[in-house]
Formats: C-alpha cells, sequence, structure tokens
C-alpha cells in the first residue's frame, strides 16, 4: 500500500515568525521524538527529572526556532506546544 507523501505543515509555515515552545513537564514521558526532530536543533534534554522520572526538553536556542511545529506534531503524549508571541500591541 502507497501512500502519497504530504507535508505536515503547508510550506508558508515556515516562515520565521516570534514563537515560544511551551512544555507541560509532567506530561512528557522523555521519548526524545521532540529533540530528535527538530530541524533547527532547538532544543535539548533538561538535568531535571519531572514527576514520572524523564527528562523533559527544554529550548536551548530558541533565536533558532522558526515556528514550524513539528515538536508538537510528533509528540505522542501531546505534551509540547508552540504558540505564538503576543505583540504589546495585541496581534
Amino acid at each position: 500500500m502507497r501512500l502519497p507523501r504530504k507535508p505536515l505543515r503547508p510550506r508558508k509555515a515556515l516562515r520565521i515568525r516570534e514563537v515560544e515552545v511551551l512544555v507541560i513537564w509532567d506530561r512528557c514521558k522523555g521519548c526524545g521524538f521532540c529533540i530528535e526532530f527538530c530541524p533547527r536543533g532547538v532544543l535539548d534534554y533538561s538535568d531535571k527529572l519531572n514527576a514520572r522520572g524523564a527528562r523533559p526538553p527544554v529550548v536551548v536556542r530558541p533565536e533558532e526556532c522558526v515556528g514550524c511545529g513539528l515538536c508538537q506534531d510528533i509528540c505522542p503524549d501531546l505534551a509540547i506546544f508552540v504558540v505564538p508571541v503576543k505583540s504589546e500591541e495585541g496581534r
């Protein structure tokens, strides 16, 4: 069975914008998918353990994040989110 190849996100989503990566620490099981599949190497393992005994991801290079959302799409536990940063004007 062959499935059509489609991008996870439309091309226009790869434009650089101001976003913030949020991690729900206690939901993360430390699988590392988000770290492994981040195209810009924005994430790395934390030095601290969460309630589940896992090392959740932390943002180590926020300036490199392009807001593609691949980390949140690949997370099996829905523990990571990419959200736009609200400007002072409320946009």
